[in-house]
């Protein structure tokens, strides 16, 4: 990706939140129409909340674990899709959402295995965790975009992110306070914020699969 005078711009927190900006109202319709289905297929995966102490929770929750992961994931890994295209300048569209489903295998097994590493992770207290949720944050970008197999996923992900891990880090971060100012706005600033996390992200992913995909430099 480049700047109107054709400077590359270097993946970074600032350029991937400013590139997720200006395609998230480029593409506000569509991206909130995403987010509105989204939730409503997300439901059934917290229902066993509404029982609480019922006998019926341990039922639910087989039944909500299972739905989470064969739906909820290949959806999720859908909507990464999505806002990858409008990260690139690409019109999104529901049917995106969708896409998982085409690379349906792979995409539950390498939801599962960046879940286990990852809690593996926060098994050996915690900053591991941190650190390999950051290395595999390419992982469904990686599925959905250039066909890859879980394991061939991983491994891409964990080198795309050699010296960026940091990076990765500091945009997760900054969404914190963004999530917490969507909060404030009567909880609907919430959704946009989600929007533009997501595609901060994707923008992240897009500009360094754009610079070749190489570790950043050091320092």
């Amino acid at each position: 990706m480049t700047t109107q005078d054709n400077t590359p711009v270097r993946p970074g927190v600032g350029s991937s939140y400013d590139n997720g900006w200006r395609r998230l109202w480029k593409y506000f319709p569509e991206l909130l129409l995403i987010v509105i289905v989204y939730i409503a297929i997300s439901i059934p995966s917290g229902v066993n909340s509404w029982f609480p102490g019922s006998a019926v929770v341990v039922a639910l929750g087989f039944f909500t674990t299972l739905y989470s992961v064969f739906v909820v994931n290949p959806v999720g890994y859908g909507v990464a899709y999505a806002s990858l295209k409008a990260a690139r300048g690409e019109k999104p569209e529901v049917a995106d959402m969708f896409e998982g489903f085409k690379n349906y295998l792979n995409v539950v097994a390498a939801s599962l295995l960046t879940a286990v590493i990852i809690a593996v992770g926060f098994i050996l207290l915690i900053v591991p965790g941190i650190i390999f949720a950051c290395k595999l944050a390419f992982v469904p970008y990686l599925v959905l975009d250039k066909k890859l197999n879980a394991t061939e996923a991983i491994r891409e992900s964990w080198n795309m992110t050699n010296g960026r891990a940091g990076t990765i880090f500091l945009i997760g971060l900054l969404a914190i306070p963004i999530f917490i100012a969507g909060f404030i706005c009567f909880g609907v600033g919430a959704i946009i914020s989600a929007m533009w996390v997501s595609l901060a992200f994707a923008s992240y992913y897009h500009l360094v699969s754009d610079s070749g995909g190489a570790a950043a430099p050091a320092g």
